[in-house]
């Protein structure tokens, strides 16, 4: 079941200052709300052996150069696909902010009708991000192509009826690019920005243009055989850290969300804290 501030019942009032947190394989992302205005946000890196008290100390820090104060929370709700780390965030929440958090995962309504084969493999942030994409697109009619693109980068078909269908999961360009680093002797470790061009004259642009242009043609083409699943049409959204870097590159995007997750989390504690 899911869990509420003090472990007790919320009242609509007390839902004004929500602290909501995404951990993810390579970061954690969290965020305050107020009502449904997102106040403050900040990214971290995930660190499996972090204690509850050093993710307290950080927090802390952090709300201390922010215009949000830190015993206004009330509220907190957490997803994570890096299980070590959701039991010392847990203890955390309960120490620093005297607060049980919600945690994503059975027993929490969220709206969707899950199709996968086991339901329970569908990974927190992915549903996270269909509950937001429903909430926000759904109006429009059309199926939704949901593309994050984190540690992994995954493609999501939902229906406007709220079916999570499935998707598929690709190496994100981070983790790619290390591993040609490692793997590589002569090359090196690079920055992903886009070069010049896509016939480059030395080897870190040539890197980069493999990386980027790679990446967009694997977007698109995954994009297109999931649109001829759908029927032909889809909507597609697009998150992540490097969200904005692959809609420039193509017209394949419709829209880019940067804090999809972190509105899907608020969405779902609303849902389930009335």
């Amino acid at each position: 079941m899911p869990y509420f501030a003090n472990g007790t019942q919320i009242s609509e009032e007390e839902l004004r200052m929500l602290l909501v947190v995404d951990v993810g394989n390579t970061n954690i992302v969290a965020g305050v709300f107020e009502d449904k205005t997102l106040k403050v946000h900040w990214r971290f890196s995930t660190d499996r052996s972090k204690t509850a008290d050093e993710f307290g100390i950080m927090l802390r820090s952090m709300f201390a150069y922010s215009d949000v104060e830190m015993d206004k929370i009330s509220s907190v709700i957490i997803s994570s696909v890096v299980p070590p780390v959701l039991i010392p965030l847990c203890h955390m929440c309960e120490r620093y902010f005297g607060i049980k958090p919600m945690v994503v995962g059975p027993g929490v309504k969220n709206g969707i009708f899950i199709k996968y084969d086991n339901p329970k493999e569908v990974g927190a942030d992915r549903i996270v991000n269909a509950v937001a994409a429903f909430h926000k697109f759904s109006h429009l009619g059309k199926p939704m192509i949901i593309i994050d693109f984190g540690t992994a980068n995954t493609f999501c078909a939902l229906l406007p009826t709220g079916e999570y269908l499935g998707g598929a999961i690709a190496p994100g360009i981070g983790i790619s690019t290390e591993a040609l680093f490692q793997r590589a002797a002569k090359l090196p470790r690079i920055e992903l920005v886009k070069p010049k061009s896509v016939i480059c004259r030395n080897t870190v642009s040539s890197m980069q243009a493999g990386a980027i242009y790679g990446f967009v043609g694997q977007m698109e083409g995954i994009v297109n055989h999931m649109k001829k699943e759908l029927g032909g049409d889809a909507y597609v959204i697009a998150t992540g850290g490097f969200a904005n870097t692959m809609a420039a590159e193509s017209d394949c995007i419709d829209v880019v969300e940067p804090f999809l997750t972190l509105d899907g989390l608020r969405i779902l504690y609303e849902k389930n804290a009335k």
